[in-house]
């Protein structure tokens, strides 16, 4: 084969068209990109007053934050929207995997948002390891409910820590308040721990329970049980409807077995399906129910009161815990503490206080 110059073979690479870039220049250089504009505490508290939910996100998200700067914000935020709050009822929901939570709350929150209220729904999602963000999305298991005029859903995720899902949802709560929502749910991600930091942040907590509950009992915790003002079968529904009525009187006799709670309210047992909305109006009035009674004998208010002192707990601990690892000395001391523990040159115990003393300036 001829290698004289100007040979046209068609190994040779011709020039093609020139194309994009994969990645927008844009977005190092800041160009193009809308700036989100930074609120004062007053004005974020002018717009959750007002009922802006874009506003009411932002603020949610800062309450998210770990940031320590971002900590004083929402603390003045929380404090000038407190006056404006404690006006709903709150209501946590539970449920053993498979119960369908989602489409139950979305069949529950179309039913009382038909009744002229507004809803405001927190999904406490578990957290993704890598970036520490919901998994779930509960906006994408809500359709109709997540695009209702009175309803607002908001996923916030665990982020492995029980305290700090306790007070940024509490906070959170607050929020929604103060923007005019008069119902809160707040859905926990299945039967476990964090059911009990749940428990002491709302009024009234329902366990949703499946057909064939002889089952069901095996996987799920007394304690759950002992917590729960209300049961829902749920899935009551074609030929599911003898067995949901036989889960029912099953809880029904479990539930003697257990002393009444301080509250005095007897735990009802309810079946209910999402698919006809079967149950959902009367399982609604046993939540009414149990707010005007618990409201008359003056168990609801000791029982908020008693929640702000669990509160003030979670958020020293909480507060403790971001401050420690955010502390400049701590974070660049860590990698070479958890070296030293790979290789077996020191304990955890002594690793833990070797980083503790370094916090408090003992070292």
């Amino acid at each position: 084969m001829s290698s004289s110059k100007g040979f046209n073979s068609a190994l040779n690479i011709q020039n093609g068209i020139n194309h994009p870039p994969s990645i927008n220049p844009d977005v190092f250089t800041g160009k193009g990109r809308k700036k989100r504009k930074r609120y004062s505490a007053d004005e974020f508290v002018t717009g959750i007053l007002a009922g802006d939910r874009t506003i009411l996100s932002q603020a949610i998200t800062l309450t998210e934050s770990s940031l320590p700067e971002h900590y004083d914000t929402i603390q003045a935020i929380i404090e000038k929207c407190l006056p404006y709050s404690a006006k709903s009822i709150r209501i946590g929901i539970t449920g053993v995997p498979g119960a369908g939570k989602s489409t139950f709350i979305e069949s529950f929150g179309l039913y009382i948002t038909g009744k002229g209220r507004k809803l405001a729904v927190l999904a406490i999602d578990p957290s993704s390891g890598q970036t520490k963000g919901s998994i779930l999305g509960d906006k994408t298991r809500m359709e109709k409910l997540s695009t209702h005029p009175d309803a607002f859903i908001r996923p916030s995720p665990s982020a492995g820590t029980l305290g700090g899902v306790a007070r940024k949802t509490s906070e959170t709560i607050i929020l929604c308040e103060a923007a005019g929502f008069d119902t809160i749910i707040v859905e926990t991600v299945g039967v476990g721990q964090s059911e009990t930091a749940v428990h002491s942040m709302v009024d009234f907590f329902l366990l949703l329970m499946l057909t064939g509950a002889g089952d069901e009992l095996q996987g799920i915790k007394r304690g759950i049980i002992e917590m729960a003002d209300a049961i829902a079968i749920t899935k009551a529904d074609g030929n599911n409807k003898l067995t949901a009525e036989a889960a029912k009187a099953l809880y029904q006799n479990v539930l003697h077995l257990f002393p009444l709670p301080l509250s005095g309210w007897k735990p009802a047992v309810l079946t209910c399906s999402a698919l006809d909305n079967a149950g959902i109006p009367d399982l609604w009035d046993c939540i009414t129910g149990y707010v005007s009674y618990t409201t008359k004998n003056g168990f609801l208010e000791e029982c908020r009161k008693k929640q702000e002192v669990i509160r003030m707990h979670d958020s020293i601990n909480d507060f403790l815990n971001n401050s420690f690892y955010n502390n400049a000395e701590v974070k660049s001391l860590i990698p070479k503490i958890e070296k030293q523990l790979y290789e077996g040159k020191i304990t955890s115990y002594k690793a833990a206080m070797t980083l503790i003393d370094k916090y408090l300036k003992k070292r």
